[in-house]
């Protein structure tokens, strides 16, 4: 069966827009949000995964863990997808599109064990806060302090459930 053009049109690369950052910045910029976007949809799942499977002694505190650390970052998707809109962007979220753009590594499927989930999570949270730092520095340089302010809150949310995952195998027994 063949799609018409009306159940799948052509948007806009840009919505018009009475905002003042010129069309080129906002197009770069649309790009990287939605870069980011993918990423934080893809980590959004991953601590979900974490949270569901996770097994052993500290089950109770590594699945309440994962599940406050998904809650907050769907938070960071609709900052970063409701931002790229602003700027007459369209968000790209839909699960195909994440799963061909996220940077992310797979997450593994095959392991229940606590501490493995902890190494995964942990890992997730780090390539993620990475990619946020560097589009902190993408947004500076497209002169949106506004796009790069909101990366920062992104980054600070991320190292701060980044440190609580890694207190899991920091210290010594």
């Amino acid at each position: 069966m063949k799609r018409s053009t009306m159940e799948n049109p052509k948007a806009p690369e840009l919505y018009e827009t009475e905002n003042d950052i010129p069309q080129n910045a906002r197009r770069e910029l649309s790009a990287l949000l939605n870069r980011r976007l993918a990423d934080a949809i893809d980590l959004q799942l991953q601590m979900k995964q974490a949270h569901w499977n996770v097994k052993g002694p500290n089950f109770i505190g590594l699945h309440e863990l994962f599940d406050k650390i998904n809650e907050a970052v769907a938070g960071y998707v609709d900052l970063i997808a409701e931002r790229g809109v602003q700027l007459g962007g369209i968000a790209e979220g839909t699960a195909r599109v994440v799963a061909t753009r996220s940077r992310l590594e797979e997450y593994p499927l095959a392991i229940a064990e606590g501490a493995a989930h902890v190494n995964a999570v942990a890992k997730a949270l780090s390539t993620f806060g990475h990619e946020i730092r560097s589009s902190i520095d993408e947004a500076t340089d497209l002169d949106d302090a506004d796009t790069a302010d909101l990366f920062t809150e992104v980054s600070r949310g991320i190292d701060k459930w980044l440190w609580f995952v890694e207190a899991h195998y920091q210290a010594s027994e």
